[in-house]
């Protein structure tokens, strides 16, 4: 059995007080397949997520000659053990120019970015396409940095689907922009190192890109002549249950002020194992960053309480901070969202429409939204095949009655078994469209 096609969330009457594990980060995994697929010896990854994307770069991996591994992770159901036999920068399959090698990324953007830079290091021609809105997702300016490096791409669109003709490593310099994406300038830090390249980024806050940071650090710190690397949980994943826990907190805070961290998040009932603390991932802020917005919304009665940014306060998980605005007692702001635009849907404009579907108060001025407080009431939500949209809604619908999700199997590109855990650790009721509550197995994103 599957999640079928309509379900509704019952919510929650009291708070759980309860501690969840979540699968490893889609960003690390994905980034440590790459270096360790260009390692010069053996790399196990440990704690490594195990849902659409990432099996799409292990599928790619395997389509390109690469030996990989894949075994249980007793852990946590979502993750597991993958040994990556690298070999040490050769690529070893490509294609002819007749007949490239194909390599299907779905709607991966990390897939794409990364082996679309990847591939140069062979010696042969490759083909890269996805599900048609992969194929509406940018890549013009990272096929320009590898132009600018020798390397030939062929894409009338500057777009996927695209023929990437591999030349091996060509040392050079590049100069990327980071405007839509900074999965451009990670995927050629990441391959930077064999292929001899120099890469200079330009674009919005080029200096402050929380993820291609991530990237730098990975890179300096993985096993790259082999050996063992742990993958960390998923920051943006764990938000949705610190923020199950935030519909509760608001009852626990007593004091004026809380100046630590660790007081901050004292006013979640929910919290997640093994939190990130390598700095690496900017959503591992999000406890404390909403936090503050409840603890400061308690102060203010009026205005804008705090203007939070996708650039440099949260990644994707400022989604789940949006969808909490409405219980939070001041107008909020959510500023410099343009990425979201570029991503698995046009987020900021399905946010909005769907937030006003329950009552929202919302307004989209720019790259921004502002949310008035007020009561909310039970939807059928669109979850435009975006797994954000539909984790996101499925934490309103912990709190409003009513809220029902179209084809919440699209989870299952990051977390597949989000809805089980709900379930399992939260104790939340799941319900199909004829009001029948669905099994822990029907409940698995397939």
């Amino acid at each position: 059995m599957s999640l079928p096609d309509l379900i509704e969330i019952v919510p929650l009457q009291a708070p759980v007080k309860t501690e969840v594990t979540v699968p490893g980060s889609k960003s690390i995994t994905n980034r440590a397949l790459v270096l360790a697929a260009l390692a010069k010896g053996t790399v196990t990854l440990e704690g490594a997520l195990w849902s659409e994307d990432t099996q799409v770069m292990v599928e790619c991996l395997h389509t390109l000659g690469f030996k990989v591994e894949v075994q249980t992770d007793p852990n946590e159901f979502c993750n597991r053990t993958i040994i990556v036999e690298g070999q040490g920068g050769v690529i070893p399959k490509g294609g002819t120019a007749e007949q490239p090698l194909e390599l299907f990324v779905g709607n991966a953007g990390t897939a794409a970015r990364f082996l679309a830079a990847m591939v140069c290091l062979g010696e042969g021609v490759y083909r890269l396409s996805g599900v048609p809105r992969m194929h509406e997702r940018p890549q013009a300016s990272l096929f320009e940095a590898l132009r600018q490096l020798g390397y030939r791409i062929d894409s009338g669109s500057n777009k996927l689907p695209a023929v990437i003709h591999g030349a091996g490593p060509k040392a050079g310099s590049c100069s990327v922009s980071v405007d839509e994406s900074s999965q451009f300038a990670s995927a050629l830090i990441l391959s930077g190192e064999i292929g001899q390249w120099q890469v200079g980024i330009k674009g919005a806050n080029a200096d402050e890109l929380p993820y291609v940071e991530m990237t730098r650090q990975l890179v300096k710190a993985f096993p790259i002549n082999g050996g063992t690397f742990h993958i960390e949980p998923d920051a943006s994943s764990g938000s949705y249950f610190w923020a199950a826990g935030l519909h509760y907190g608001e009852q626990r805070i007593e004091r004026s002020d809380l100046p630590t961290q660790t007081e901050r998040c004292a006013v979640f009932e929910t919290s997640v194992k093994n939190w990130p603390k390598s700095g690496w991932q900017i959503d591992a802020d999000f406890p404390m960053r909403a936090g503050d917005l409840l603890h400061k919304s308690r102060e203010h009665s009026t205005g804008i309480v705090e203007h939070l940014s996708r650039e440099t306060d949260l990644g994707d998980s400022i989604m789940t901070a949006i969808v909490l605005a409405p219980f939070i007692k001041n107008v909020t702001a959510y500023t410099e969202l343009g990425r979201l635009r570029l991503q698995e849907c046009e987020r900021v404009e399905a946010l909005r429409i769907e937030l006003t579907k329950c009552g929202a108060s919302i307004v989209e001025k720019g790259d921004a939204l502002f949310v008035t407080p007020t009561s909310l009431h039970g939807a059928e939500i669109e979850t435009y095949n975006d797994h954000r949209m539909a984790m996101c809604f499925a934490v309103v619908a912990l709190r409003v009655p009513g809220i029902k999700l179209r084809n919440p199997s699209c989870v299952k590109k990051t977390f597949p078994n989000f809805f089980q855990k709900l379930a399992k650790d939260l104790g939340v009721k799941i319900l199909d469209a004829k009001g029948n509550q669905l099994s822990h197995e029907d409940l698995f994103a397939a």
